[in-house]
């Protein structure tokens, strides 16, 4: 093997890999393609989709899996960290309100980045924080459009419902009413990656007196044109 590592088993695995980056494949499409006997190509396939680096097409055939798209989301992390600052920034002085950035991390979603309101009441989300997954608006949006296993297991529990993603995944943007913490309101919209995968949700947040119970009415455009920007910030460096 030219490209042996000295880890047999991950150097067969890349091989694996390797074959499906061309387009779906059978079980005997990878034994051709790779050169390993159809035993270890059906065993190792099947563990990496175990591990959801490789997944199944309606025909049954392996493909790559939804894993890949998150690493590779993962490695965008500082492209996405260097534009937000400024959109952030931008966003807090268009909405008078704090704005912030979280991406999933498991079952929690974790706050990357952060613009405080100046003055007045802060609703502080520091960054660093880890909130659950089971409420808010950047909770929906992380959410919505999760491929439909993880959607209905994310669902159990959680304060919106599977009807309410879909109006999200409508209108392009969600919001909540003291759902994660009682009288604070927050409307949010989704990052997207270079393969339109959401990657992460941009939210504004404050006290429901200045929100109001439709903070998306006052807010959405303007948390929409902050996603947007990102958006094409990760398109232009993916």
């Amino acid at each position: 093997m030219d490209n042996s590592s000295g880890v047999g088993v991950l150097d067969k695995a890349a091989l694996v890999l390797s074959a499906l980056e061309s387009g779906p494949a059978t079980l005997a499409g990878l034994v051709a393609a790779t050169g390993l006997a159809r035993p270890t190509a059906h065993r190792l396939a099947v563990a990496l989709e175990h591990h959801r680096m490789v997944a199944r097409d309606m025909q049954g055939r392996f493909i790559l899996g939804p894993r890949l798209a998150e690493l590779a989301a993962a490695a965008g992390e500082d492209r996405l960290l260097a534009t937000a600052g400024p959109v952030l920034t931008h966003l807090r002085d268009v909405t008078g309100e704090s704005a912030q950035l979280y991406r999933r991390q498991g079952d929690m979603r974790i706050c990357v980045a952060a613009a405080e309101r100046l003055s007045g009441l802060r609703d502080t989300v520091p960054v660093g924080s880890t909130l659950p997954m089971k409420a808010g608006s950047a909770a929906q949006i992380l959410m919505a459009w999760e491929e439909p296993e993880r959607l209905h297991r994310g669902l159990q529990g959680a304060r919106f419902t599977a009807t309410a993603l879909s109006g999200v995944r409508r209108r392009g943007w969600a919001q909540s009413i003291g759902e994660r913490e009682p009288g604070v309101a927050s409307v949010s919209a989704p990052v997207r990656g270079p393969s339109n995968r959401v990657v992460a949700a941009v939210s504004v947040s404050g006290p429901i007196e200045r929100l109001t119970r439709h903070p998306g009415r006052m807010h959405a455009q303007a948390v929409i044109d902050a996603a947007a920007r990102l958006s094409e910030a990760l398109r232009r460096s993916g």
